[in-house]
């Protein structure tokens, strides 16, 4: 079996539904919690890396001072052409390990929106067989505002210029949450801070439709993180 590190910033932000889909394509996830205290290892004896979501921001190294670690393994990572997937804000820390920038976004994106692919990513291994465009769940106020040098992007929506980009052979990105499966909004709603952002950015019928419109696409919107899933993994296996 193919063993993947997966990096989490927190323990709700996980590989959620692609663990459903692992076994069936003979991966297994070991998963660390950073914002938890565990150690970052080393690539040996891992066949790739997955780094995850977390409501904090790639520049807050001061008060998270294992991203610094964090992004010297990415770049490690990409440099031997490790299979590499980020997810969310592991969609900034790429960019930011490898020389671009993440910054607060212009335009938040908090529920789900349309994902179309750029002219580049159109017919691009990575989104065959998804819907265009696609609905994918996004809670992010940050964006990546610029991408490395030599980065390809590959989907942006509206108000997003960045929803995936391809970084030499086989690192992949994506600002959106495909791995949220029936538990996932319920865990992000106990992280502290988050109900009350959520109100202060939405209101409180925005919250409930933040929930109750995610539930009502949860089984397509898995069924699109089931296809990106085996593309990531046709592509670079």
């Amino acid at each position: 079996m193919k063993q993947i590190l997966v990096l989490k910033h927190m323990s709700s932000q996980n590989p959620g539904i692609f663990r459903e889909h692992a076994k069936s394509r003979r991966i297994r996830f070991f998963e660390i919690d950073l914002h938890a205290g565990d150690a970052i290892p080393g690539l040996e004896g891992f066949d790739g890396l997955w780094v995850m979501g977390g409501s904090m921001n790639v520049w807050e190294e001061s008060e998270y001072p294992w991203l610094i670690e964090e992004k010297a393994l990415i770049r490690e990572a990409v440099a031997r052409n490790t299979p590499f997937l980020g997810i969310c804000l592991g969609h900034q820390l790429l960019a930011d390990a490898l020389g671009g920038k993440a910054e607060s976004a212009v335009q938040h994106e908090i529920g789900l929106f349309p994902v179309t692919p750029s002219p580049a990513g159109r017919g691009h291994p990575l989104l065959a067989e998804l819907p265009e465009p696609t609905l994918w769940v996004n809670v992010h106020r940050a964006e990546v505002t610029r991408a490395p040098v030599g980065a390809t992007v590959l989907a942006r929506s509206e108000a997003c210029a960045n929803h995936a980009m391809q970084v030499g052979e086989r690192a992949f990105s994506v600002q959106f949450h495909p791995e949220v499966c029936d538990h996932t909004v319920e865990e992000w709603l106990q992280i502290p801070g988050i109900p009350e952002a959520l109100h202060n950015l939405l209101g409180a019928e925005g919250v409930d439709y933040f929930q109750s419109s995610i539930a009502k696409q949860l089984a397509t919107h898995n069924s699109a993180a089931r296809q990106l899933f085996h593309n990531w993994l046709d592509i670079v296996y």
